[in-house]
């Protein structure tokens, strides 16, 4: 693996900027609501097409902050840094408890090309033929068509916030011609909207949309930045396996020392960690002395 010399601030640099009219503007019509989420959308769409963002890692952040409001949508407490600890410490045969079920999902929607079997991976307790069926409920522009699986899924399961969600995003994604789920109505809607149908909800999808947008720009902008980083100091890496680890930093949201196989012990892989966290490259997750999780 070779890294092209770069400077921290190249992703803020070149990546297109959201148009401060679309987040700032109040919207005061349905057209201006939908107008506004389909410029946003549009912004997007240039971002996720630039070879400079790591869309992967991209993805697997916001699945995260998509997890995050699921959770907090059931009621329980959970947060970020719990929601790591639930599915990253994973033995063979845990239970990852119900707050990690729904960041499993989330991972394992965002993980491969959005379909019904991706689907089905992601959310096991429903059949595929179901969520076919859930898939083709929306008619319409993306938007409305999303929002149409949301409701569709919410009236099969009013208690599956994460399934009525997640599903919602994924058809987003197929009626814009993305390859895979960007969690995005999981980032903009809140519990409120989830009570609404109809000609109510999708006025608050929209809203949605725009508001996930300008997050998951900003966090676009950071993680190219970070990644510029990382592939800056790769070059003063000496230690045998280290291109191998730094791969995983490129994708994974997380990653714990046991994860860098790569490398010789997991005294070296620990070792490994804390020089890049010296160098500024990444940072470690937790606060923990041990147990320690590190991402860009």
């Amino acid at each position: 693996m070779t890294y092209q010399s770069t400077t921290i601030s190249d992703g803020l640099n070149t990546l297109p900027k959201l148009p401060p009219w679309v987040t700032s503007r109040r919207a005061e019509t349905p057209e201006d609501v939908a107008f506004l989420s389909g410029a946003a959308l549009s912004h997007l769409h240039l971002v996720l097409n630039r070879d400079e963002v790591p869309q992967s890692l991209l993805r697997e952040r916001l699945a995260l902050r998509g997890a995050e409001a699921c959770v907090a949508f059931s009621g329980r407490p959970e947060r970020a840094g719990e929601l790591r600890d639930a599915v990253q410490f994973l033995q063979q045969g845990d239970n990852p408890g119900p707050a990690g079920e729904i960041y499993l999902s989330w991972m394992r929607a965002v993980e491969r090309p959005v379909s019904v079997k991706a689907l089905h991976r992601a959310l096991p307790a429903a059949q595929a033929g179901q969520i076919g069926a859930w898939l083709d409920a929306g008619q319409g522009r993306p938007i409305t068509r999303a929002a149409g699986v949301l409701q569709t899924v919410l009236a099969d399961r009013p208690r599956d916030q994460t399934a009525a969600v997640l599903v919602a995003d994924a058809a987003l994604a197929q009626a814009l011609g993305w390859t895979h789920v960007v969690p995005l109505l999981a980032l903009g809607l809140n519990r409120g909207d989830l009570r609404k149908t109809g000609a109510e909800l999708r006025p608050a999808c929209h809203l949605a949309v725009t508001a996930a947008v300008a997050e998951a720009n900003r966090e676009a902008a950071d993680l190219t930045r970070r990644v510029a980083r990382l592939k800056a100091v790769a070059p003063k890496l000496r230690a045998k396996g280290a291109e191998e680890a730094l791969a995983l930093f490129l994708t994974c949201d997380a990653v714990a020392p046991t994860a860098l196989t790569s490398l010789r012990s997991g005294r070296a892989a620990r070792r490994f960690c804390d020089r890049l966290v010296e160098l500024g490259a990444v940072r470690e997750l937790t606060g923990r002395d041990t147990f320690r999780l590190y991402g860009i």
